[in-house]
């Protein structure tokens, strides 16, 4: 095939930053644009140490900038669109999390259809799908079931409109008389070295003396590790690329998992940690259903004060819901169309993350030291 380019958005993310370092070695790609809002001094320097015989350039701008957009998507090939807000606790505000996501998405199609871009690649979620109810137990699911999110939470709601405008495009005529095609893939939860998600839990953990939360223990999820993830993504690339796999895939959306144990998301904390001394807590937890209506309440507080004042409640229904389902899938059909198949088996990917959060155990001990100095 010929020389290739492709754009990856939210490239400084936890996510987008494996794809640029497994995109990298991509046969005939000969540049690859790295587009986030902000990267860190240390990821622009990682980025420049991985530039060989294909071109990295770093480009930082807001997904919601039409000219940012469209100076991006000049001469690419493949949009990679993992940018998005991951927030189902509430921090941002409703508005900004259904633009970035949503509207995020749409300018970007939009883009791709004036610079004549005809491969779109959409990082989904699997909270597209649901959970809707703690009490339905949903066990290794699949595409054919249509499953989807009825919750009006910004991050669900915007992620599922965002994937409907994706698939939706699938098919439109670019501007150069070409076709666009697309697909969208839905991660499990996302844990491994690097995550936002999992340096927060332990952080708060260290704050109280090793110990993990343990409120969801009745809870069945497929947690997946970000370096499949990532793989998933190039998999899905070289299939879109590929004339005769392509018309199987255009249009379609993939679960994506792993070999991973299903378990609660509390147990794979502790997985993950306690070779450092992490523990469970083991106090009683409150009933789920109990959370609930607790989550409820506090919801309808933050709705009576919004007039006058933002009140972020530490909990919701949804997150209760999210945290306290039997919510796991298959990943055939992504075996089947894509050939995907884990690159990192769930010992290695353990291996990699248990390191890494003994590397942030380290980090706290220094900190520690210095304030005692």
């Amino acid at each position: 095939m010929a020389g290739w380019s492709c754009l990856v958005t939210g490239a400084g993310g936890f996510l987008g930053q494996r794809i640029i370092h497994l995109l990298v070695k991509e046969k005939d790609l000969q540049e690859i644009k790295a587009l986030d809002k902000f990267f860190r001094p240390e990821l622009k320097e990682e980025f420049s140490k991985l530039q060989s015989k294909t071109k990295l350039t770093v480009l930082e701008g807001d997904i919601l900038d039409e000219l940012c957009l469209k100076k991006a998507c000049q001469d690419i090939s493949v949009v990679i669109h993992t940018a998005s807000i991951i927030d189902v606790v509430g921090i941002h505000p409703r508005e900004a999390i259904i633009n970035v996501n949503f509207k995020g998405t749409q300018l970007l199609l939009e883009a791709c259809v004036q610079a004549s871009v005809p491969i779109f690649i959409h990082t989904s979620t699997i909270e597209v799908a649901g959970p809707n109810s703690y009490k339905e137990i949903i066990q290794n699911a699949h595409e054919e079931e249509h499953l989807e999110n009825t919750w009006s939470a910004p991050y669900p709601y915007s992620k599922k409109l965002a994937e409907k405008a994706v698939l939706a495009a699938n098919g439109w005529t670019l501007k150069n008389g070409g076709t666009l095609y697309t697909c969208a893939l839905r991660p499990m939860y996302i844990y491994g070295d690097g995550s936002p998600f999992l340096f927060d839990t332990m952080t708060k953990a260290l704050k109280n003396n090793r110990t993990l939360k343990n409120y969801n223990k009745f809870s069945v999820a497929n947690p997946v590790y970000v370096g499949n993830v990532a793989w998933a993504h190039i998999l899905a690339l070289r299939a879109l690329r590929d004339p005769k796999k392509a018309p199987s895939i255009q249009g379609q959306f993939y679960y994506i998992s792993d070999d991973t144990p299903h378990q609660s998301y509390d147990d794979l904390n502790y997985a993950l940690s306690k070779e450092w001394g992490f523990r469970l807590d083991s106090n009683l937890s409150l009933p789920v259903c109990l959370q609930y209506w607790i989550a409820f309440l506090l919801e309808t507080v933050s709705f009576l004060l919004s007039p006058i004042y933002r009140y972020q409640p530490p909990c919701n229904r949804h997150l209760v819901t999210l945290s306290n389902s039997v919510f796991t899938f298959s990943y055939k059909k992504a075996q089947r169309d894509l050939g995907y198949e884990p690159l990192f088996s769930w010992e290695e990917a353990k291996q990699k993350t248990v390191e890494w959060i003994g590397s942030l155990l380290d980090q706290h001990k220094e900190t520690l030291k210095s304030k005692t100095q």
